[in-house]
């Protein structure tokens, strides 16, 4: 695992069109055989090395190149970062460039007013949640989904009959 973490920093590194040593400088390192060492599968990456070299090499798209070199190069970092959910996050923002795209799949949602935008949304958010509800029950998944809840009367739940 450490030496497809090495290959995959190499091959950043490349990507990017800097030397071992342009890099070392860049990550202002003392000890410049390290990435040497890394790229050969012989040494680990600590966390706080990993989230400065994805500031360089993957400024675009860091949660993957994080995650690859987490569990390649630190088993025991990317264990404790699985406990923590980080794996979940490129699933996370996976749904919600898929939701997002319902929207710019679209063009007259583009054109209605702000009015009408928030009466879509208003309506959206409703469907929503009503179906995250009815799909929540179905997999047993504990507890409401967040969403609008209904302010409580005055007079408690209890309902004032109309016309009396």
């Amino acid at each position: 695992m450490r030496r497809e973490a090495g290959r995959t920093l190499r091959e950043f590194r490349e990507l990017a069109g800097l030397t071992v040593e342009d890099l070392s400088a860049a990550l202002d390192l003392r000890d410049r055989s390290l990435l040497e060492a890394v790229e050969n599968g012989t040494a680990t990456l600590s966390f706080e090395l990993i989230l400065r070299l994805s500031a360089l090499l993957a400024r675009n798209d860091p949660i993957p190149f994080v995650a690859q070199l987490a569990r390649g190069s630190n088993p025991g970092l990317w264990r404790l970062l699985e406990d923590w959910g980080f794996g979940r996050i490129p699933l996370q923002m996976e749904r919600e460039r898929r939701f997002l795209n319902v929207f710019r799949g679209h063009d007259a949602a583009r054109r209605l007013s702000d009015e009408g935008f928030a009466r879509v949304l208003d309506y959206t958010r409703a469907a929503f949640e009503m179906a995250l509800g009815f799909v929540a029950d179905q997999e047993g998944l504990a507890g409401k989904p967040p969403g609008r809840r209904r302010k409580p009367s005055s007079t408690g739940d209890r309902r004032r009959p109309k016309g009396g």
